[in-house]
């Protein structure tokens, strides 16, 4: 078995490296492949034109005769590129996206052939995909399901196939993918952000999240990635000992980037620029072979679209390259994991940042107003957004030195706490000539239109300000960043909702100004929402505590925090927002649920199979080479052999006792695995793979790789650590 791994490492060995040449101008290749608004200039009618606008900047419906316009041209375009099938590209409840080729190709009733694509498959198809995890929504004679195009998202060319954005809906009508819900809290954030903007500024008529994405990722050698079981079916390695050199120097972090992960973000960046992806930077990260990229911010349900189709690109240009990309939250011990950063901030069709401070008071007040709206709306629902990142291989990373703690918290720097403090002081009701001018030109007045060296300065934060934007630090890897975004959007809607109508009413019925209205809703927020601010160390233990008197939330596992979906105060959000459904609540809970269990249960009868005919066997075999050394030593030194033998009978002890208990361990741990599947309630099921399955995994790992420093290293069967981070 151990050949495997020599033969992959020699292998690696074998890749001959050169520089790649990259274009000098990427804005002349960027959008090539997508049907975008150059595209649809040159293609579509002035009317088809004006109808897709329409639709994206109201929502208004394309009727069948101006789809059937918009298809025509749409293929025509497509086929000059090279196309020859389509496709709705959609986001089931997988978590990754979903796609069913259908050729242009249709028959005449003559006989004849012909390329075909109309109205009716550009704007709805019926995939079945009755195998997705639903949640219960569809019962089996009911299982159809449909997509219907998005379009906001632009249909691009992947491959030789039209790719067209959609949402995934049940034969009932409830969503069953997360693009749907996304569009809908997208919906809500703009009617209520657009509300609150007018305050400041009658002429705006659209507010638009915007989310900029940090996508952090592993690329390994592909040879010795798939000589290790563990990495090809569970993305991590479930045992395997740090090697003696790891990230302690921080000599890979914004490092001169090895020349074969040179070349593989060359030829990414060139696939992305073609299909509109505005990937802009690239860099190491902390941990050896650790490495981050992010784009150009985007309208947030296009930024999720593109980070999807990224990952998919990634793994397609990373096997050009004979390397493998690992998108694990945490796929090796003891180094830093991966995240993905969410940078939100919101922007008004006049150009403007709400989370931007401006040049005057009347622009730092709606600065103020949409920060401290955000604010308090995570202080409200910040278990949501806790249950929102969670997954099974999310639960390793968060909580660990490189990620933010699974307490949600927000930073906003010690400037902007300062103006907060002052404002909390303001007087209720009627403000004094003299406080309005301390607050305008004195407080308010005063906050710095840069303010980026005056935060995120606090890189444990879950929820940090950062000069312009919040960022949402415990977002995974892995995770799509629709469940994160419905969310927080859902949240700041229902908070600037709640804002307008309490401002609206001081202002009707107590007779206040308008900026008198809105300090002194404020001022209620800034108190209320005060304990979710933290400036300091989230790991610390004295924060733990802390916390704890602050009523936060420690949800530190996924089945703790998934619970909050279910209780009245987010059923009531999500319906009164008409962004989800009870039903379509419900059944996420039960699909993370599931998921949780399922990764678990594989990662669990991997593990089995690594000790039973990977581990042991090596053990065994170096042992009994041991044995047969003691052996000699008893047939050539006759009684005096044991003083002789001292360490090799110490090894062998030392290998039985770790031999014996990873085969107990693991026995044990099928025991309550068993244990487990017997639960027909889902929630007891995952709290049972949770809190009895696997503390299995890290006691298993403890003793295998306790043999890994014992055992001979020709006769270890594994890809080691020094391996997997350190062949470039």
């Amino acid at each position: 078995m151990s050949n495997i791994r020599f033969k992959a490492i020699f292998k690696s060995s074998e890749h001959k490296v050169h520089p790649m040449v990259e274009s000098a101008k990427r804005s002349e290749a960027f959008g090539v492949n997508v049907f975008n608004n150059d595209r649809m200039m040159q293609y579509l009618t002035k009317d088809a034109m004006e109808s897709v606008k329409n639709a994206i900047q109201t929502g208004s419906k394309i009727d069948r005769k101006m789809a059937d316009q918009i298809a025509e041209s749409m293929k025509a375009w497509a086929m000059s590129m090279g196309a020859t099938h389509y496709t709705h590209w959609f986001q089931p409840l997988t978590g990754a996206t979903a796609e069913k080729h259908d050729a242009f190709f249709d028959l005449l009733p003559n006989g004849k052939a012909m390329e075909k694509f109309g109205g009716s498959q550009l704007v709805q198809q019926e995939p079945d995909a009755s195998s997705f995890p639903s949640g219960g929504i569809r019962n089996t004679f009911e299982a159809r399901g449909y997509t219907a195009w998005d379009p906001t998202s632009p249909a691009f060319i992947y491959g030789a196939t039209l790719c067209i954005p959609t949402v995934f809906v049940s034969y009932t009508g409830e969503a069953l993918d997360n693009k749907a819900p996304l569009l809908r809290a997208l919906h809500a954030v703009d009617q209520a952000a657009t509300s609150v903007a007018r305050y400041f500024d009658k002429n705006v008529n659209k507010v638009m999240a915007t989310l900029g994405w940090e996508q952090e990722y592993f690329l390994i050698d592909k040879a010795v990635a798939n000589s290790r079981p563990d990495i090809v079916l569970t993305g991590r390695t479930l045992v395997g000992h740090s090697a003696a050199k790891g990230q302690q120097l921080d000599d890979h972090y914004f490092g001169v980037i090895p020349l074969r992960a040179l070349n593989f973000m060359k030829d990414l960046e060139m696939e992305c620029t073609k299909l509109g992806i505005p990937v802009k930077t690239r860099h190491n990260e902390v941990a050896p072979n650790q490495f981050e990229l992010a784009p150009v911010f985007e309208e947030a349900n296009l930024a999720v679209d593109h980070n999807l189709l990224l990952m998919d690109v990634m793994d397609k240009v990373a096997d050009r390259h004979e390397l493998k990309v690992l998108f694990h939250e945490k796929p090796f011990s003891g180094i830093n994991g991966s995240g993905k950063h969410n940078n939100w901030s919101l922007a008004t069709d006049t150009g403007i940042n709400l989370l931007s401070p401006g040049s005057t008071p009347m622009k730092n007040l709606q600065f103020l107003t949409f920060f401290v709206n955000t604010i308090k709306a995570v202080d409200t629902y910040e278990e949501l957004l806790r249950a929102s990142i969670a997954s099974a291989s999310n639960d390793h990373r968060l909580g660990a030195n490189e990620a933010p703690p699974a307490i949600f918290s927000i930073f906003i720097g010690k400037q902007l706490s300062s103006v907060l403090d002052e404002l909390e002081g303001v007087s209720k009701g009627k403000l004094s000539p003299e406080e309005k001018t301390e607050l305008k030109l004195n407080v308010v007045g005063k906050i710095p239109e840069i303010l980026l060296d005056n935060t995120d300065r606090n890189r444990t934060s879950p929820f940090a300000f950062t000069g312009n934007k919040f960022e949402m630090r415990g977002v995974g890897s892995k995770i799509n960043c629709a469940k994160p975004m419905t969310v927080l959007n859902t949240i700041v809607a229902r908070q600037l909702i709640d804002f307008k109508e309490e401002v609206d009413n001081l202002i009707d019925k107590k007779g206040l100004k308008k900026d008198e209205a809105i300090f002194n809703i404020l001022r209620e927020y800034i108190k209320s929402s005060k304990r979710i601010r933290f400036e300091g160390d989230g790991y610390s233990e004295a924060w733990h505590k802390e916390a704890a008197k602050r009523k936060l939330s420690n949800n530190k596992t996924t089945p703790e925090a998934v619970n909050i979906l279910t209780a009245k105060s987010s059923l009531d959000l999500f319906r009164d927002m008409q962004v989800m459904s009870e039903i379509e609540v419900r059944a996420r809970q039960e699909v993370d649920l599931e998921n949780y269990i399922l990764q678990t249960q594989i990662e669990g009868r991997v593990f089995n199979e690594l000790v039973n005919t990977h581990i042991i066997p090596a053990a065994i075999t170096y042992q009994n080479s041991v044995i047969e050394n003691v052996k000699g030593l008893k047939e050539v030194f006759g009684a005096s052999y044991k003083k002789l033998a001292e360490g090799q009978l110490a090894i062998l002890e030392e290998i039985s006792l770790h031999l014996g208990a990873t085969k107990q361990k693991s026995e044990a741990m099928i025991i309550a695995r068993k244990k487990a599947n017997a639960e027909k309630d889902i929630h007891k099921k995952a709290m049972g793979y949770c809190y009895d399955v696997r503390p299995y995994f890290d006691d298993i790992r403890y003793h295998c790789d306790k043999l890994e420093q014992l055992v001979d290293d020709q006769k270890w069967p594994l890809a080691k650590y020094r391996e997997l981070l350190f062949i470039r």
